[in-house]
């Protein structure tokens, strides 16, 4: 198994990260949340488990707008693309857990200060690749997008598969 992490950022190549390996919670219910991380209020969080695969994109992309809009109801500003945004990235790194990993896909959101992080963990050990951009190329081109939208993308492998974190600015 790989021992690194792969740090992806609009723009630039990709560059080797140091990676933990934190315990992956116990599969739940769809739609299940777990307890906030230390620091964080549950306000904050958000997190639920898929242990069926069809009909998570999505419920993830429902999911993500549902978090952001309760944020938004209670003063939390942001952009008028964000939501959207948020769906589209969810949507795109769903969409590769569905068609490479076969267990569960947890999702995480965490919202600190303007940056929503969102972590999506599957069983699948390989990380996706950042092709470059080409317009005459069918498909994979999920990475690729989300590298354009986010601050950055992180790829941590895990004992079990990985996990794919990429951070979006609430502008």
């Amino acid at each position: 198994m790989c021992e690194m992490g792969v740090a992806l950022m609009r723009g630039d190549s990709v560059a080797p990260t140091g990676a933990a390996e934190p315990p992956w919670p116990a599969p739940q219910e769809s739609g299940q949340e777990t307890p906030a991380p230390t620091g964080l209020t549950a306000a904050d969080v958000a997190s639920t488990t898929y242990t069926d695969l069809d009909g998570a994109i999505a419920s993830a992309r429902d999911f993500v707008a549902a978090f952001l809009l309760a944020k938004a109801a209670v003063g939390v500003t942001m952009g008028p693309t964000t939501v959207g945004d948020a769906r589209l990235v969810i949507s795109e790194l769903v969409t590769n857990v569905v068609r490479h990993a076969s267990g569960p896909c947890q999702v995480d959101l965490e919202l600190i200060g303007q940056v929503l992080h969102i972590a999506v963990s599957d069983t699948h050990p390989v990380a996706p690749i950042a092709h470059a951009p080409d317009p005459q190329r069918v498909g994979q081109h999920g990475l690729e997008i989300v590298l354009a939208v986010c601050e950055g993308v992180e790829v941590e492998p895990l004992p079990w598969g990985k996990r794919v974190r990429a951070r979006l600015a609430l502008r």
